[in-house]
């Protein structure tokens, strides 16, 4: 495994470890890694546009359709007043609409806000209050909770989820503007994730598009060791892999080892809603699932 680990991260690698100076201190960090997430999605969704992204029950979605649709909502935030560093609640169980407007924030400048999906009208208030979120996107489940907070003034916008992706960002896209979408860097503010609130109220947690990157690119290059030990062992995975995402996307688990690692690794998520063990089993077997 050490061997593997040298194979990619050493000099002359794909991807060599560098150092970087942050707050006075020297970090190391993967030099490859794109500058921030928006450059990440376009290259791989480039790179696999012709791949099945998305299966959400009887639809499919390639990476270029999911890109396309989250670079109009991208643009229709810009075109509506979105500015950069502006913080955006996502309000959502798990869904193409939920990645397509995660996506389309970043890509627009924003901070994706990730509303635990469990919480209650009061919970959200206080999130939501916490981190300074100038608008939500819910679906109808949790926009009745939020609809319940008294003196909530931001806008909430409802997103269908259970339509087809194309109808259910037409409510945020059916005007988008040819704008210009905002150049980013590592040290632009990403996401807020919440804490666990096992000590009190949740608070948010902010990352940097640098921070998330790395830790993708850290998940990413144990995969390809991984992978390297099994091809040796005359162990080579065939076919598109595939995971099974089963796993809430407002936390980190989902986020980034699970979603954002798809994208370098052309992978197919396969979502629920919730939680079923019959259909996840008839979900393993019909999508050919990898990883679970």
């Amino acid at each position: 495994m050490d061997e593997g680990l040298a194979m990619f991260t050493g000099e002359g690698g794909p991807l060599p470890l560098g150092t970087i100076t942050l707050d006075g201190m020297d970090l190391p960090l993967i030099t490859t890694v794109p500058p921030a997430l928006p450059a990440y999605f376009a290259h791989y969704c480039a790179e696999h546009k012709d791949k099945i992204f998305l299966v959400s029950g009887e639809e499919r979605l390639t990476f270029a359709e999911v890109y396309a649709e989250a670079e109009k909502v991208a643009r229709s935030l810009v075109g509506e007043g979105l500015v950069k560093g502006e913080r955006v609640g996502i309000a959502m169980r798990n869904s193409p609409s939920w990645i397509t407007l995660y996506m389309g924030v970043l890509m627009a400048g924003g901070i994706a806000c990730l509303l635990n999906g469990w919480w209650q009208s009061e919970e959200l208030a206080e999130a939501i209050n916490d981190v300074g979120c100038t608008l939500v996107f819910a679906d109808p489940s949790r926009k009745k909770r939020l609809g319940a907070i008294e003196g909530l003034t931001i806008p909430v916008f409802e997103i269908d989820d259970l339509l087809p992706l194309a109808k259910a960002m037409a409510s945020v896209t059916h005007s988008w503007p040819r704008v210009a979408l905002p150049a980013l860097t590592g040290d632009d503010s990403a996401t807020i994730l919440f804490t666990s609130g096992s000590t009190g109220q949740s608070k948010g947690a902010l990352s940097d598009h640098r921070a998330v990157l790395q830790a993708v690119f850290n998940y990413l290059t144990q995969a390809l060791v991984m992978l390297g030990i099994a091809t040796a062992d005359g162990k080579a995975p065939e076919g598109q892999p595939a995971t099974l995402l089963n796993v809430p996307l407002f936390h980190v688990t989902a986020e980034v080892p699970v979603f954002l690692q798809s994208f370098a690794m052309g992978r197919k998520l396969v979502l629920m809603h919730k939680w079923d063990a019959e259909e996840a089993m008839r979900l393993i077997e019909a999508e050919a699932v990898t990883y679970f």
